[in-house]
């Protein structure tokens, strides 16, 4: 049961850590939104737009951040776009970016290469694929070199990348079309204005206190309220992951439980058959002790039985519950909430650890009752 309980635990915390893999777990991404306080001569419900400038704003003012990637996206957020490559069209993202993005997002180049330096500098019309994209667009052939119309205006394919995640955001991103920032301010206007920031914390800095910076700091810049709430909107990844390792640890502490509280009903029953044994023995017993056998050696063997018996029967029960999650692994399965359920090295050797001492613990009573029997008591004994 502790097997199987934390084999399928396992699962669980795969499938949803999947959800989030290849996503940097000290990142945050900070936008503006509408004020809800007048302030400086402003009214409430005015609009912040953040600007490109902003990222070495942030850069120069705050501490703990290590990269800062504005992100500008053709028609808003989700917004969809018409792309076409020869006869085949569709409604996909289109992300104004700089080469250093993929540090936070940290999706997977299948085809070609992602954006880089040189293309930002020159202005190149040059894009990377989502994974969705190519099969689209492309029917999964190799898109490098080909072009592809955005709007009216080509772009030639570098590369192909696909996020490493599961969730929704795996989909957003596998349907978006990566462009070089100077390239999109150039082809689709917008002058400075991008849509968010995307922020790596430094591994010692703590994202709540980096997030609660840089909105203070674009509060100061934008002249919002201090105390306006909603004129700067931000997430962090640590809101997203601490409730999460406290679901992990409350799932590992229940199957924990659950566990030893079926190891504890074994214990009993297997010290049970072995009172039961020392009860039909009691002859043999007196006789052992009236012939000179020590005490220790009636204890010896008593739990020496009883430790054969938990670790025969614990480790037909550990092997079964093996087998059973690498079964279930083994089984097709979808991703979502639930995958690659496995059995951890460290809970295996835990358990057989727990199985020698309960072992122990079970021969433990019998022996002793054993030891109270008299070896005159036990002669006479039928």
């Amino acid at each position: 049961m502790l097997i199987i309980i934390m084999g399928l635990s396992m699962g669980l915390e795969n499938g949803i850590k999947s959800m989030f893999k290849g996503f940097s777990a000290n990142s945050l991404f900070v936008w503006g939104q509408s004020t809800s306080l007048p302030y400086a001569g402003f009214t409430e419900g005015r609009r912040i737009r953040l600007k490109l400038e902003d990222a070495q704003y942030v850069r120069d003012n705050i501490e703990g951040v290590k990269i800062v990637a504005p992100r500008a996206q053709l028609g808003g957020y989700n917004g969809g776009n018409n792309v076409k490559y020869k006869n085949e069209t569709g409604a996909f993202s289109i992300q104004g970016d700089i080469p250093n993005v993929r540090n936070i997002y940290q999706w997977i180049q299948i085809d070609g290469r992602f954006i880089n330096e040189i293309d930002q500098t020159e202005s190149r019309k040059v894009c990377s694929i989502g994974k969705r994209v190519k099969e689209v667009l492309f029917m999964n052939e190799n898109p490098v070199g080909e072009y592809i119309s955005i709007n009216g205006v080509q772009f030639m394919v570098v590369g192909c990348h696909r996020s490493q995640s599961s969730s929704e955001q795996a989909e957003r991103d596998d349907q978006q079309i990566i462009i070089p920032m100077a390239t999109y301010q150039k082809a689709f206007g917008g002058g400075n204005y991008i849509n968010w920031l995307a922020v790596e914390c430094t591994d010692e800095a703590d994202a709540d206190v980096v997030e609660a910076d840089i909105k203070n700091a674009l509060r100061v810049k934008y002249k919002v309220h201090p105390d306006d709430l909603r004129g700067i909107g931000g997430f962090n990844a640590k809101k997203m992951f601490g409730p999460m390792q406290m679901t992990f640890m409350t799932v590992r502490g229940v199957g924990w439980f659950v566990g030893l509280m079926t190891l504890i009903a074994g214990i009993i029953g297997v010290s049970n058959i072995m009172l039961v044994s020392v009860k039909e023995r009691t002859k043999e017993i007196g006789v052992r002790r009236a012939i000179g056998a020590k005490p220790i050696n009636i204890m010896v063997q008593i739990i020496a039985e009883a430790l054969v018996l938990s670790i025969i029967a614990g480790s037909a029960g550990l092997l079964a519950g093996i087998w059973l999650v690498e079964g279930i692994a083994l089984a097709p399965m979808d991703g979502g909430n639930f995958q690659n359920p496995e059995v951890q090295i460290s809970v295996a050797i835990t358990a057989l650890v727990i199985l020698v001492l309960a072992g122990c613990f079970a021969g433990f009573l019998p022996a002793n009752r054993a030891l109270r029997i008299k070896p005159v008591e036990a002669l006479r004994y039928e």
